[in-house]
């Protein structure tokens, strides 16, 4: 076995990792080419991996420069990184070079090509975004926006989602897929994972007309939703039929803010909020493993920050996030590896820190984190009525 084989078999092992996923669907039909079998779900979810990898100096990011095909991006790209300090990140995207590579292996990805790859984080506008172009055999392009990073300014922009309209890097998207779709015969798909679902969302409805005919799909892998203001706007509403989200089945991350299209629950092997690591997604042939809905856990952790999120004003919401991460910042937590390799170190450090807010912050943070409480023990208590009154309704002894 390779080496790279052998770590990627070690990493899927502490996963508890069991069932077949995008690896082994590569295994299975990674001869088939596009021709012989056409796009599915799965496929957009290993194209969205793509956007994960850093392909800087490696994919121009002009449009009118040429592209790179897989297969050479591939190889670049394993001369300048090492396997194991990829895999000692902290992250659930690490994997993603490691799905590149298997797809340069593969008959039907070696031949895709890439280009229009960016990457840019902006600490002062708060502000991560990254995406790249993949030109698939038959002709058809997939649009691909990176998810959330191990950056803290990546994580501060998701949170930002919950009271600001709209966020640099969305509006950066719509900038994005409007240079990047050149051919105005070209069929086009449009995804990413997590905050890059969002992305791929929002860019979709806001991009030229021109462009929006030419969309096929537009996918939103366990991805968040928007503001109510969003989903009910026209725009929206236009392209509600071209647009598809894929939910884990105790998702957290998609069942955040508000959605109104159309969306599969997939099983994983994974539990809880790991469920949002792609690689545990379950895959049977060209398709993932569907369940009829999500889990119950999962519709009560939405209605609890529902409810929370809308017993807060806008305002109240935006001193919350913006005093958490400049506390964040001024302990020197800059990625989520610096937290995680001195984490109880850095957990004193923010306590000192809430220590010193103004008085009027402190009892902003008090009051949320009440209301937090309160609405978790309603929506627990809710969900427990119902359980026991679907129970009864069910029980062989009722009459």
């Amino acid at each position: 076995m390779e080496r790279t084989e052998t770590l990627w078999a070690d990493l899927r092992q502490k996963a508890g990792e069991i069932m077949a996923n995008i690896m082994d669907y590569m295994d299975w039909r990674g001869d088939l080419s596009f021709g012989a079998s056409e796009f599915n779900e799965v496929d957009n979810l290993i194209l969205a991996q793509l956007a994960y990898v850093d392909f800087e100096g490696i994919v121009p990011a002009g449009e009118d420069e040429p592209a790179v095909t897989l297969t050479d991006a591939s190889r670049q790209f394993w001369k300048k990184n090492n396997k194991e300090e990829i895999l000692a990140r902290v992250s659930m995207t690490k994997s993603a070079p490691f799905v590149m590579e298997k797809m340069a292996k593969t008959k039907r990805f070696s031949d895709v090509k890439l280009r229009c790859y960016v990457n840019e984080i902006r600490d002062e506008e708060q502000f991560q975004f990254s995406a790249v172009c993949v030109e698939l055999p038959d002709d058809s392009l997939y649009v691909a926006f990176r998810g959330t990073d191990n950056t803290i300014t990546g994580w501060r922009e998701d949170f930002n989602m919950g009271y600001l309209s709209e966020t640099p890097g969305q509006l950066r998207a719509v900038e994005y897929l409007n240079r990047a779709v050149t051919d105005k015969k070209q069929s086009v798909r449009v995804g990413g994972h997590s905050k890059g679902g969002n992305f791929a969302m929002y860019a979709s409805v806001k991009c030229d007309p021109r462009i929006q005919d030419q969309i096929l799909n537009v996918y939103s892998n366990d991805g968040p939703g928007f503001r109510s203001d969003m989903v009910e706007s026209a725009a929206y509403q236009r392209l509600l039929p071209k647009l598809h989200t894929i939910l884990p089945e105790s998702s957290i991350v998609g069942m955040l803010l508000e959605h109104q299209e159309s969306f599969e629950v997939v099983k994983s092997s994974n539990s809880g909020i790991q469920q949002h690591d792609a690689m545990s997604w379950e895959v049977l042939g060209r398709n993932f493993v569907h369940v009829d809905k999500v889990a119950a856990q999962s519709l009560l952790l939405d209605e609890t920050m529902k409810s929370w999120i809308y017993q807060l004003d806008g305002e109240e919401r935006a001193q919350i996030v913006e005093t958490a991460f400049d506390m964040i910042e001024k302990v020197g937590i800059r990625t989520v590896d610096d937290f995680y390799h001195s984490k109880w170190k850095k957990i004193q450090e923010l306590m000192k820190e809430t220590s010193k807010l103004p008085p009027e912050r402190q009892k902003l943070f008090s009051r949320a984190l009440k209301l937090l409480w309160t609405e978790g023990n309603k929506a627990m208590k809710e969900t427990v009525k119902q359980t026991v009154k679907r129970t009864v309704r069910q029980s062989p002894l009722k009459k």
